[in-house]
């Protein structure tokens, strides 16, 4: 049974919320972010990055403090207001490839996450939980949801839908041409039949946000620890998600690309694949596979077909038969060398959405000496290995919608 809740969410005045959503701090280039910080006093950068104010870099509990700051000067510029009453708040982004993303911000349970009830299918790192949770802590609040989704429901769809009929609270139009609504949905009947319905639901499932919902838990731990009072209607229980239907979820790949051969040559290389794959020499024109264990590879201005022997579908687990898993454990581990995918400085990942055109190009400018393509990772496959208990390789899914910071804000 997933416990969704509403909440009373801090969020930008309707003529200054396409002023203050901004991406995550880390997708804009050092020149992005600079240009809105100089010329936008709005955005919602200026909160996440206060040293900007100082012209220095501030890190550390300094910086946690200052994020604080800067934050509570936007409520007290009236930049931000806070609802008063608990609601869910409908949200629809029409991006730029007019992929339409529906669904609901809501608070959700951190004893359901303790519990397996949201299902996780990504390793997370202990010390980045940690310094997010320490984060969480000094600032007192979370801008970005974590992604979750659930199976397609049709009574939620129908009250998403009808919400949607009327004007919304929120319409902009960004930068990147993406479109974003919401709506506030605070009627006590539908709230009551979003909760139940949610309620009739075993397990959801983590999508994207797997490190901010770990640190989110561990801040529940500290909280209920420390307080002698503790009765599980505190706001720490809960943190921020954005849920959509398992049928608008977007899932790419994440295409790999390594500096050397591991001391090979291109023939010794083509010769070790063979034992593990049928090779196909695609010349100069862009290749990319279309079936599971079917794998693209670029090599010396040419593309190749690498196919799984199918001697070798002998699959023990679902992690066993993931495309990803299956290019770690044939190519980049025993062949290339590369055990630790998350930390290894050989190795590159390109998301998916981008043209195969990109990874051609960065081997081909010398930077790297090989790449390789797969299909992307399904949702059944997702779920799979999250019932499973098991964890997907670092970089196996790219996952769409990607929502706007400042937007939606959970305050602890």
């Amino acid at each position: 049974m997933a416990k969704i809740l509403p909440f009373k969410a801090v969020r930008p005045t309707r003529d200054k919320v396409s002023l203050v959503a901004s991406r995550s701090y880390q997708t804009y280039t050092q020149a992005e972010r600079e240009a809105r910080l100089d010329y936008n006093p709005f955005s919602f950068l200026h909160i996440v990055n206060p040293g900007y104010k100082y012209a220095r870099e501030i890190t550390g509990t300094e910086r946690y403090t200052l994020v604080r700051n800067r934050y509570l000067e936007f409520k007290e510029d009236n930049v931000f207001v806070h609802d008063k009453t608990p609601s869910f708040y409908i949200y629809k982004i029409v991006d730029r490839d007019h992929q339409v993303f529906n669904g609901i911000v809501a608070a959700a349970s951190a004893e359901d996450y303790e519990n397996d009830i949201i299902k996780k299918h990504e390793d997370t790192i202990e010390y980045r939980e940690r310094i997010f949770k320490d984060y969480l802590k000094t600032v007192g609040f979370n801008a970005e949801p974590v992604l979750l989704t659930y199976p397609d429901n049709k009574v939620i769809s129908t009250i998403i839908t009808e919400t949607q009929k009327e004007r919304a609270e929120f319409e902009f139009t960004t930068t990147y041409r993406d479109t974003h609504y919401l709506w506030k949905l605070d009627d006590p009947n539908l709230i009551e039949i979003v909760k139940n319905e949610f309620e009739k639901m075993s397990t959801i499932y983590i999508a994207d946000g797997h490190h901010r919902s770990a640190s989110s838990y561990l801040l529940y731990k500290d909280e209920k620890n420390n307080n002698p009072n503790h009765k599980g209607d505190e706001s720490y229980n809960q943190f921020m998600t954005f849920l959509i239907p398992e049928s608008e979820l977007r899932i790419h790949e994440f295409n790999r690309l390594v500096k050397d051969l591991n001391g090979l040559t291109k023939e010794e290389f083509l010769i070790e694949l063979d034992t593990i794959f049928r090779i196909e020499n695609r010349g100069i024109m862009p290749y990319k596979p279309s079936k599971k264990h079917h794998f693209s590879m670029y090599l010396d201005g040419e593309f190749y077909s690498l196919y799984l022997r199918k001697s070798l579908y002998n699959f023990k687990t679902s992690l066993d038969a993931l495309d990803p898993q299956i290019l770690y454990n044939t190519i980049l581990k025993p062949i290339l060398g590369i055990d630790d995918l998350r930390n290894d400085v050989r190795i590159d990942y390109i998301n998916g959405k981008k043209d195969i055109i990109n990874v051609k190009d960065r081997i081909d400018n010398g930077e790297f000496a090989v790449g390789f393509g797969m299909v992307p990772v399904d949702i059944n496959e997702m779920k799979h290995i999250a019932d499973d208990g098991l964890k997907m390789p670092p970089k196996s899914t790219f996952i769409e919608p990607k929502l706007r910071s400042g937007v939606t804000i959970y305050e602890f």
